[in-house]
């Protein structure tokens, strides 16, 4: 045994508290722009129900609880948004109990944010700018990050929040490049990714390098590896210390963000690809999506060639916190081809239907006895591979409530576990560092490193 490690930091979510809707510019260029190794189908040319795109006069948001009144939150989206700053906002401020409405600033629903990773709005920003919001949350990337700079009407609502004292937030490009570039942090202590700071500093009080910084009604924040910790955060701010506590409490978090963290790896493989590493990454129902998003946009970031499928008969899933994402395929045409690594993210709903796919059930159990790398997060490892005798002689970790449910708990304390062609993880706070291992054991520690710096995790 031996343990390596790596410069990061994470802050840990539950995701078994199901809802009762449910039951400097080298690093810009990795964190920020749509690096997207395949060749994403654009939502014009994505086939989808038609009620995806159907707009009616019905309520578009959606809450975690049926607490009243709730805090009614709007996270804006556009092409180029950083997918997984989007994704942890809308997931964690819905575990919080907030009525979360994404809305598009594009004239339609459907985005496709960063690294190929396409994200359904709740409806158009034009559906609900009349409406007041306790709290405007505005995600990063680029272009997206330029797209919501420019969008008039999201300028006027967040001035709006802004003169009438409610909460505005930012994070990544977006402090500098939208609430700075309106004037709203004039005076203020205010953070951004680190290649916007310069901007930052021309338009703010105080430009500071906090991973989180709270001045008055105004939070920023840094970048991907900063954004469970800005969400919690705002949780606070919304619901007080006692609900962020909540949250907090039986959560997988680090006792000292930005430390090192260990990975614990057992009898050490070379993970080998051709040219470029084929990765599957099942999706379904239910499914985690800050763990099933950090996956994609972290292997895609490093350039490897990642394969989204959906169980089922349709390419749109509703993850677990009603999240909608749109896979590349369909699990039926994903099984024709071969795959260097298969992985999956957890969540309950979704682990229970891999499980019950034969079809990907076959091909995991071809990849195990062809040596070939297989993972999983979350529930995924107890509800899919233990049952399925996919970690015979195998050391492994899950979810901390499911790890009850393995056979060997030998090595469940680890945040990510790799035991020869196996890589196990706990939960959506560990995600990053998930993937940052797969992109290590194929690429190196170098790359694994640099990703990490670029997306400060």
């Amino acid at each position: 045994m031996r343990s390596r490690h790596v410069r990061i930091m994470l802050v840990s979510l539950l995701h078994f508290h199901q809802t009762p809707l449910e039951k400097q510019k080298k690093e810009s260029s990795m964190a920020f722009h749509c690096l997207n190794p395949i060749t994403a189908t654009p939502f014009s040319s994505t086939r989808l129900h038609r009620s995806t795109w159907r707009r009616t006069s019905r309520s578009f948001s959606v809450s975690a609880t049926m607490a009243s009144p709730a805090k009614r939150v709007l996270i804006p989206v556009a092409h180029g948004t950083e997918p997984f700053e989007a994704v942890a906002m809308i997931d964690v401020l819905r575990r919080g109990g907030a009525d979360v409405t994404v809305a598009s600033v594009e004239n339609q629903v459907g985005v496709d944010a960063c690294h190929g990773i396409k994200i359904v709005a709740d409806a158009l920003l034009s559906d609900v700018n009349d409406s007041v919001f306790d709290l405007i949350m505005l995600p990063g990337g680029l272009p997206g990050g330029e797209t919501l700079k420019n969008c008039k009407p999201l300028e006027n609502m967040v001035k709006k929040q802004d003169s009438e004292g409610r909460l505005n937030a930012a994070i990544c490009c977006a402090p500098a490049l939208a609430l700075g570039t309106w004037g709203l942090l004039e005076g203020r202590r205010a953070t951004c990714y680190p290649v916007f700071m310069e901007k930052l500093g021309a338009t703010c009080g105080t430009a500071v390098e906090s991973r989180v910084e709270v001045d008055g009604r105004i939070v920023t924040s840094r970048g991907p590896g900063t954004t469970m910790e800005f969400s919690v955060t705002l949780v606070e701010q919304l619901f007080g210390k006692e609900k962020a506590a909540e949250v907090s409490a039986p959560l997988v978090m680090r006792p000292n963000p930005g430390d090192e963290y260990t990975i614990t790896e057992l009898n050490q493989m070379n993970w080998s690809f051709d040219s470029t590493p084929q990765i599957l990454v099942p999706i379904a129902d239910g499914s985690e999506e800050m763990e099933a998003v950090a996956i994609i946009d972290f292997l895609r970031r490093a350039k490897a060639n990642v394969v989204v499928a959906a169980l089922g008969n349709s390419l749109e899933v509703v993850a677990s916190r009603k999240v909608k994402l749109v896979a590349d395929v369909l699990l039926d045409e994903a099984v024709k081809n071969s795959y260097d690594l298969i992985v999956l993210p957890g969540g309950l709903g979704g682990a229970e239907a891999f499980a019950s796919s034969e079809k990907l059930v076959n091909m995991l159990k071809k990849q195990a006895e062809s040596s070939k790398p297989y993972g999983a997060i979350c529930a995924s490892p107890a509800l899919v591979f233990e049952p399925h005798g996919l970690l015979k002689g195998k050391k492994a970790t899950a979810f901390p409530a499911m790890c009850n449910k393995l056979s060997d708990q030998s090595h469940i304390e680890h945040r990510v576990l790799v035991d020869g062609n196996l890589i196990t993880s706990r939960g959506p706070g560990t995600s990053l560092e998930f993937a940052l291992t797969i992109v290590e054991k194929f690429y190196g520690r170098e790359k694994g490193l640099q990703l990490a710096k670029a997306t400060l995790v």
